[in-house]
């Protein structure tokens, strides 16, 4: 063996607080709402600085775990999580080059063939109507000329398309991969045309059908149409 082992660095304070605080929350001790005790409490408790305890606070806010509230009925509260999180990460990504338009275009063609599906077996009419009318709102504002905000439309369509499902993880990991896709489609602008539009109309078609196997099919070859689409403009955006 040719490497040395690296020293064994402490754990700060702080860790070792919100560590503690993760396991109580994992174990059901501590639940969704659950106000936790003042920092000069929990900092006799754990033996530590309320240095230590405010920085093992932050730590948790900046997961979701824990929300820190102002005012007089303020304090440190057991939070309800926040799926956001897990878009940011995939944004980190692509902002690093780690994640190419490809990746993504692969990963919601995977994704919504299943939540496709499900959505067929499960979509209420409430559910339908919802989709319904955000097509409507995009073909009012590409009428309207309103490109750029036609964009958070179509995006918003795919998050209503999940929650068809009622299932909270389809659900976060679509809004996950569709943050990422709102700043591809910022980036290269609004659509002018209503390509889009005619594809959502095709797929809905199918969807208040329950037709499965057309519906997965109207999907698969609009977001293959929209990769290409998405590829040129971003091309042409940069030779501009």
């Amino acid at each position: 063996m040719t490497q040395a082992f690296a020293p064994i660095k402490r754990r700060r304070l702080s860790d070792q607080v919100s560590a503690q605080i993760q396991v109580r929350i994992a174990a059901g001790e501590l639940r969704s709402g659950d106000k936790l005790p003042p920092e000069r409490e929990l900092a006799e408790s754990f033996g530590v600085s309320r240095g230590a305890v405010r920085e093992a606070l932050r730590t948790l806010e900046r997961t979701g775990l824990v929300s820190l509230q102002a005012g007089s009925r303020g304090g440190a509260f057991i939070g309800q999580g926040d799926p956001g999180l897990i878009g940011d990460s995939f944004r980190n990504l692509y902002q690093l080059g780690s994640v190419s338009l490809d990746e993504l275009t692969e990963a919601r063609l995977w994704l919504e063939s299943t939540v496709v599906r499900i959505a067929c077996a499960c979509a209420t009419n409430a559910d339908l109507a919802a989709l319904a009318a955000n097509v409507d709102e995009a073909e009012r504002l590409l009428l309207a000329r309103r490109y750029d905000a036609k964009i958070d439309v179509h995006i918003e369509f795919h998050n209503l398309l999940a929650q068809c499902t009622h299932n909270a993880v389809m659900i976060m990991l679509m809004g996950a991969l569709m943050e990422v896709m709102r700043d591809f489609a910022r980036a290269a602008g609004g659509e002018r045309n209503d390509l889009t539009i005619k594809a959502r109309r095709r797929f809905l078609a199918a969807l208040v059908e329950r037709d499965a196997d057309a519906a997965v099919s109207a999907m698969t070859e609009h977001l293959e149409s929209l990769r290409v689409r998405y590829r040129d403009r971003i091309r042409a955006a940069k030779t501009n």
